[in-house]
């Protein structure tokens, strides 16, 4: 069933999934209309061993295209081939999991609007699952990016202080468990130098398998 629903929510996010072998640029009304932050991701892409797609506005297919002959020159030039030069590139490792480490939940589910929650958390629009002190103060959460109803992005931090106990992982797997409940398949995607979020993911029950996922964000 969920592998079902991650080839839905790629074809759905991307505007097109799978495809051979190289890079196919593809033309996706969703570069044009606001994530789930309320900004646009005017480029997205998932490659999957020798495929990749890339998904940008039905108006910038042609210049992406002309681009991606130098591949040298894709990801520093694709912002502003996209109509955005001021904006960043994420290049990410791009995980899900259909069983997600049966690690004991931690956390609770509360709206991103109470008092305390640091500003990122707040960017959600659905409550989000947080682990706080005996004091009331925020130690760790998670947010949930609802791309689409077949696939959702967790997003995790940690105050400094509270690292290293193992919050992040358990809160991970605890989200990834709430969106399975749901009928979506939980994603994970961070930075590929990023070493502790791979080892939170990892030890949450999402596994390296080679993937990666780059795009032009807002600065």
């Amino acid at each position: 069933m969920f592998d079902r629903q991650l080839h839905l929510h790629l074809a759905t996010w991307l505007g097109q999934w799978p495809a051979g072998p190289g890079l196919h640029v593809v033309r996706s009304g969703r570069r044009l209309q606001p994530s789930w932050d309320g900004r646009l991701r005017p480029a997205m892409a998932v490659t999957a061993g020798a495929s990749t797609v890339l998904s940008v506005a039905p108006d910038r297919v042609a210049a992406v295209r002309e681009l991606a002959r130098q591949p040298d020159r894709l990801l520093p030039a694709l912002p502003a081939a996209v109509g955005h030069g001021d904006w960043a590139v994420h290049d990410d490792v791009f995980r899900w999991s259909t069983a997600p480490t049966p690690l004991p939940d931690v956390g609770e589910w509360i709206p991103p609007t109470t008092a305390g929650l640091p500003s990122w958390l707040r960017l959600f629009d659905r409550a989000v699952l947080v682990v706080r002190d005996d004091r009331g103060r925020y130690l760790a959460g998670v947010g949930v990016k609802r791309h689409d109803r077949h696939g959702h992005e967790l997003a995790v931090g940690t105050v400094p202080a509270a690292r290293g106990r193992g919050l992040a992982r358990r809160l991970v797997a605890q989200a990834a468990r709430r969106v399975l409940d749901d009928g979506a398949v939980p994603t994970y995607l961070h930075d590929r130098r990023n070493v502790a979020s791979a080892r939170v993911a990892q030890a949450a029950g999402f596994p390296d398998r080679g993937w990666r996922s780059y795009g032009v964000y807002p600065s």
